[in-house]
């Protein structure tokens, strides 16, 4: 879908300069800027090897996968044969998005210990929870039971060298009897061992401010989500610096949110198509925001 906002070409030029060149865009702050894949789902599902080549060119050094399964393990490619890609392409995997809704429903261990396996290979730091299925998130006492498989998962993690971490959408912050799921995630779970991955997004959608949650929880976002929001539109998404979120005054707070890497993600909107829209957001948060 395109935005209201025209393309100019001039600044897709612009990007493409400031982001080729990581050095430039670095010089004020040793953090890089990473890609969440989902962004360009549909091109991995046609050609992961330029697709991948194409981020690179774009100017960003980290990635953030998704849509592991144990069958099909990253878009018909073995964990081991996506990590060679990756390096071929100096990029670095350093999250990734696992479902791992069966362990979360029941406790098998199976598809956690599938995800540590290929999160390991590709040399992962994070292990990242996405998603939580609706029947599972009904109430208090649902979210008291992931806290605690979160903390069974994450100790799990730390034995393999990696740690865990918990990406959030807008029902975590819906309440009940009054306090959100978030709250219980935040409050029931180990804070040396489990982390979070904050969808900047996702808060201010559904009405919170991420600076009250990094003056309440220092230090336990370890990941975010730099995701824009249309100005007309606050469903769909837009290009970075494009939207209505401050990431400016965000991004000041960034100390004592405790976040140490971000991923650039849009899900949809682009324009005009979605390796332009990640040139205009890279290109923006270099000359902006570090």
């Amino acid at each position: 879908m395109i935005t209201r906002r025209n393309f100019l070409i001039n600044t897709s030029l612009a990007a493409t300069a400031v982001c080729a060149v990581p050095s430039l865009a670095f010089t004020m702050n040793k953090k890089e800027i990473g890609l969440q894949l989902y962004t360009l789902r549909e091109e991995l599902g046609k050609d992961v090897k330029s697709t991948l080549k194409k981020v690179a060119n774009a100017g960003f050094t980290t990635v953030e996968t998704y849509g592991f399964s144990i069958k099909d393990q990253f878009w018909g490619l073995s964990a081991i044969e996506l990590k060679k890609i990756l390096d071929q392409n100096g990029l670095k995997a350093v999250s990734g998005h696992y479902n791992l809704g069966s362990f979360l429903a029941d406790g098998n261990t199976t598809e956690l210990k599938a995800a540590i396996e290929a999160a390991t290979i590709l040399k992962s730091e994070y292990l990242t929870i996405p998603w939580i299925d609706e029947p599972l998130r009904r109430n208090i006492k649902d979210y008291k039971v992931i806290a605690t498989r979160l903390n069974e998962a994450a100790k799990m993690c730390q034995k393999a060298g990696l740690k865990l971490a918990y990406h959030n959408h807008d029902f975590e912050f819906q309440k009940h009897d009054g306090v959100t799921g978030y709250e219980i995630l935040l409050k029931e779970t180990d804070k040396d061992l489990v982390y979070f991955e904050l969808d900047l997004y996702w808060v201010v959608r559904s009405g919170n401010d991420p600076l009250k949650l990094f003056k309440e929880n220092p230090g336990r976002f370890k990941m975010w989500h730099v995701k824009d929001m249309d100005k007309t539109n606050p469903a769909l998404n837009t290009e970075v610096g494009s939207g209505s979120i401050d990431f400016k005054t965000i991004f000041k707070e960034a100390k004592q949110s405790g976040m140490k890497h971000f991923f650039v993600e849009q899900e949809n909107n682009y324009n005009p198509n979605a390796f332009d829209s990640i040139k205009v957001s890279c290109n923006f948060i270099s000359k902006k925001l570090l």
